[in-house]
């Protein structure tokens, strides 16, 4: 029992550790301006793929999605088709398997979710970007979500973010039905 208790304390112990190191690296990234937190993060979750391999199926590679494609072990971006990160309800930080086929057809597999969190804000339009407005910030979304959902400029969106990443980057999971403000004013 007593190992148990020095094991659980030393996994808390790391654990507190990597969010005081994802804390510090948010700051510096801050204050320097060098590079987007997003961009070190991504570094991060890319060092722990697996190397592409060669099945019978086709190549096949794992990479981090970034809101928009997804970044493999050597740096390489591959687009990922905005109607299947929509569907599928991809943040910045889930783990894809990607499967290319002799005949160069590429099939997008989620094999590893990141935490999430919900958020709610309004849908905008601006410098020709969707954004959501949730958690004090403007999270993009991609318009294969906002026609998916059938959203429109105004309305009260649920988004997913994840948990421990600033991605600029969030995934419409609902469109809030409105509430009708005749009923609510009574």
């Amino acid at each position: 029992m007593k190992d148990m208790s020095k094991a659980a304390l030393i996994k808390e112990m790391l654990d507190s550790a990597e969010k005081s190191i994802r804390s510090a690296r948010r700051l510096l990234t801050e204050a320097s301006g060098d590079a987007s937190l997003d961009s070190i993060l991504m570094e991060e979750k890319v060092k722990e793929l697996s190397s592409p391999q060669h099945t019978s199926e086709g190549r096949v590679i794992e990479g981090i999605f970034d809101g928009e494609k997804m970044m493999d072990t050597e740096q390489n971006t591959y687009p990922v088709p905005a109607n299947y990160a929509s569907k599928s309800k991809l943040v910045a930080g889930d783990r894809l398997k990607l499967t290319i086929t002799e005949n160069g057809r590429f099939i997008f597999k989620q094999i590893g979710p990141a935490e999430r969190k919900s958020l709610v804000g309004p849908l905008t339009y601006e410098d020709g970007q969707y954004k959501v407005l949730a958690g004090g910030r403007a999270y993009k979304v991609l318009l294969a979500s906002v026609t998916f959902f059938r959203a429109e400029v105004g309305d009260e969106i649920t988004i997913m973010v994840p948990l421990e990443n600033d991605s600029e980057w969030g995934a419409i999971e609902a469109v809030l039905p409105e509430i009708n403000k005749e009923n609510n004013e009574e």
